[in-house]
């Protein structure tokens, strides 16, 4: 395959880092696009959805939406399982993560600071807890979703980890995810893997 392309913003975070360390892990070097907001908004028109990150091969096409992306690089890397109903287990990771993502993301959005606080400490107190207890469902033996070998959903659930762990959400504390010990080893197996140790490592 000829080097795909990443394009997404300049941080390591969020839905972009995601589909970057699928491609790190999967040992399939790719042009790294990172964007500064400015540019962003001049081509936001001519985006797939109009929101990053788009993954482009060439002579196959751009692709858009992180899910899609991820379960692809999954599928041609063998990071995602190849039978439907283990599939489907994984594909149940991959979504409930975007969900929690998307209704954290939704407070940032209030503009009253004491409805923003309310907003957040509910979502600490029940659907935080409640989304983590069904992804430790999911969870195979382990130590990763689908067992000794990491899979693009694991990846997901390092990305959620890591931002509700480290004070990334305001009011959210960072303790949150303490209690779900399963969950905490599936992070930890990616912040450990070699291939991500190597792409953190400062660079000479």
């Amino acid at each position: 395959m000829s080097t795909p392309k990443v394009t997404y913003f300049d941080f390591a975070g969020s839905r972009g880092e995601e589909v970057r360390l699928a491609l790190v892990i999967a040992g399939v070097a790719f042009d790294d696009n990172r964007l500064k907001p400015d540019y962003f908004a001049r081509i936001k028109s001519d985006l797939p959805f109009g929101s990053l990150p788009i993954f482009e091969v060439p002579g196959r096409g751009v692709f858009a939406e992180t899910n899609a992306i991820l379960r692809l690089i999954g599928r041609l890397h063998s990071l995602h399982p190849d039978d439907p109903w283990d599939g489907a287990r994984h594909d149940a990771v991959l979504e409930a993560c975007e969900e929690l993502r998307q209704r954290v993301s939704a407070t940032s959005r209030i503009a009253d600071a004491a409805e923003k606080k309310a907003a957040r400490h509910a979502l600490a107190a029940d659907y935080i807890p409640r989304w983590a207890k069904g992804i430790e469902r999911l969870i195979g033996e382990g130590p990763f979703v689908g067992g000794a070998q990491p899979a693009v959903a694991d990846i997901k659930v390092y990305m959620i980890e890591k931002a509700l762990s480290g004070s990334t959400y305001d009011d959210i504390p960072t303790t949150v995810l303490d209690p779900f010990d399963r969950l905490k080893v599936v992070a930890r197996g990616i912040t450990s893997h070699p291939a991500v140790l190597a792409w953190y490592a400062p660079k000479a």
